[in-house]
């Protein structure tokens, strides 16, 4: 039996080969095509394919390179992103994408101990004209911009 000698590469090659190998039964539902006329399965068979070969590479790291072991599990931080995403989700209809997006920045840079609020601020608000380019200016979806521009 090999001896795990980096975990958080072990680990981290183990959660792609399982991400890979989902994507892989998850996509097997779709008609798969050829590479000059790709099906909807296409991609994400290729893409489980190259995660499972890719965390292969990792587990295997991780059984030869020696590294730190892996930190003590802290729930804050967790707690904190998830709930930052869950309450996104709930306002968004309602304060629209620029608010939700500049307080989900906000809240989840929170949970870092390292977390500056200026600088919280300024990647919300940059990343809130980044979310109205792409999803309702470029993809065209039904999400409010401000609170009540439905």
């Amino acid at each position: 039996m090999a001896h795990i000698r980096h975990p958080k590469d072990f680990v981290a090659g183990l959660l792609f080969v399982a991400i890979g190998i989902a994507a892989i039964v998850l996509g097997s539902n779709y008609a798969l095509g050829s590479a000059a006329r790709m099906g909807p399965g296409y991609f994400p068979r290729m893409l489980g394919i190259l995660l499972v070969a890719l965390g292969s590479a990792v587990v295997l790291r991780g059984l030869r390179v020696d590294g730190p072991p892996l930190p003590g599990w802290r729930w804050r931080p967790v707690a904190v992103v998830l709930g930052s995403v869950v309450l996104f989700g709930a306002i968004v209809n309602y304060a629209g994408l620029v608010l939700s997006t500049i307080l989900l920045i906000v809240l989840a840079s929170a949970a870092s101990q390292e977390f500056r609020p200026r600088e919280a601020v300024i990647s919300g608000i940059l990343l809130a004209v980044l979310a109205v380019g792409v999803f309702a200016l470029g993809l065209k979806l039904q999400l409010p911009i401000w609170p009540g521009a439905n």
